[in-house]
């Protein structure tokens, strides 16, 4: 990377890593609520689910609850870091299930929730992997401003 590309990111640190938090935070909220108040619907499709019916009961449980404890995560300044990783790893996991899904499974059950649910499985893809590389954006600023510049102490003998 550049040296002015590298200022410029530096400078615009906290904006990108804010904007990384609302983008996170409004889709997991969304999500969530979407989830929950269709719950039964959602529930039946984690259970259709060719690699989740033995554990569906608890996923729709789980995933809503963590994509809720996320968002809350992603709004303190303190949280931020621990709860990039969270959203990195939740959406790690998404897409890992859907590349799953559309290689391996005959049968390709929607549990979304919302909007997302009008996606095609592909978009779905581009679009988690996209939010990865958001979260990944976000760690790494997040991880250099944390590295404090080290001052030379002169010492005299």
């Amino acid at each position: 990377m550049k040296s002015n590309d590298m200022k410029w990111l530096q400078k615009h640190a906290n904006f990108i890593i804010e904007c990384i938090s609302v983008l996170y935070i409004l889709l997991f909220v969304y999500a969530a609520v979407s989830k929950l108040l269709d719950f039964q619907k959602f529930k039946i499709q984690v259970g259709q689910s060719p690699i989740l019916t033995a554990l569906g009961h608890w996923i729709a449980i789980l995933v809503p609850i963590l994509e809720i404890l996320i968002a809350t995560g992603l709004m303190f300044p303190g949280l931020r870091l621990k709860s990039l990783y969270a959203s990195l790893f939740l959406m790690t996991i998404f897409t890992t299930y859907i590349i799953f899904i559309l290689n391996f499974s005959p049968y390709i059950p929607c549990s979304c929730g919302g909007i997302l649910d009008d996606m095609g499985w592909n978009a779905h893809l581009v679009f988690n992997l996209g939010f990865v590389l958001l979260a990944i954006l976000g760690i790494l600023l997040l991880e250099h401003k944390k590295v404090k510049p080290s001052f030379k102490t002169s010492t005299v003998s």
